[in-house]
């Protein structure tokens, strides 16, 4: 499922573009100005921004400029302003597309899906690199980042959060995390991976909820 980030300031727009994208399967978060984009663009990722120029705090071509700098995603900019000039600047500052209001939300969602299409097809795809809101897991080093900071977690903590995002929205009984985790001569208390998971919940910060606890059976990893 394809993540949407909406930054416009007008909640009648952001609500009939979200209408519209979750009845196309999109997923979807909105944020009312540039400067709170910026910032939930630091600890998630998304497959692509639909930004407005005119908001309060930060404009559009700004915050789309500083996301630019550290993440890849495709924008499309909604602006009531359809000169030449002002769309050959948004081209030219890096945009993928310039829609003008009043637009068509069918319309719209066409060029959207165009944008998500043409980008996922060209993005290299980092196998080594696993990230689930504001977790990411370097595979290839063995490295955990919760918000971009390194997380200190042990290699039964690592192995097992590895465990639960690789299966993410999947019920993983003990005895399938012990036998993944520890391997199948173990003769342990099963007790031993509730006591791991407490251990790493404490290491995720304000992610740790993302760890269910599915009672009689389990664990289960939800963004």
């Amino acid at each position: 499922m394809a993540k949407i980030l909406i930054a416009d300031d007008e909640p009648d727009i952001v609500e009939l573009i979200k209408r519209y994208a979750l009845r196309e399967g999109y997923e979807v978060t909105a944020v009312d100005d540039g400067e709170k984009a910026i910032r939930i663009c630091k600890t998630q990722d998304f497959d692509m921004i639909i930004m407005d120029v005119m908001m309060p705090d930060t404009d559009g071509f700004t915050a789309s400029k500083k996301i630019r700098e550290s993440k890849d995603i495709p924008i499309l900019m909604l602006s009531a302003r359809g000169s030449e000039y002002d769309k050959l600047f948004g081209f030219e500052s890096g945009i993928d597309d310039y829609v003008t209001k009043p637009f068509s939300p069918k319309e719209l969602m066409a060029r959207i899906h165009v944008i998500i299409t043409r980008h996922s097809s060209v993005k290299p795809k980092n196998e080594n690199l696993i990230s689930c809101r504001g977790i990411s897991i370097n595979t290839l080093g063995h490295e955990v980042l919760i918000d971009g900071t390194k997380a200190e977690l042990t290699a039964k903590e690592y192995s097992i959060l590895l465990y639960l995002v690789k299966n993410k929205g999947i019920v993983l009984s003990r005895d399938q995390i012990l036998n993944e985790v520890w391997g199948y001569d173990y003769f342990g208390d099963d007790r031993t991976v509730d006591w791991q998971i407490k251990l790493l919940r404490g290491k995720l910060g304000s992610y740790r909820d993302c760890i269910h606890t599915i009672r009689g059976v389990g664990y289960k990893f939800e963004e």
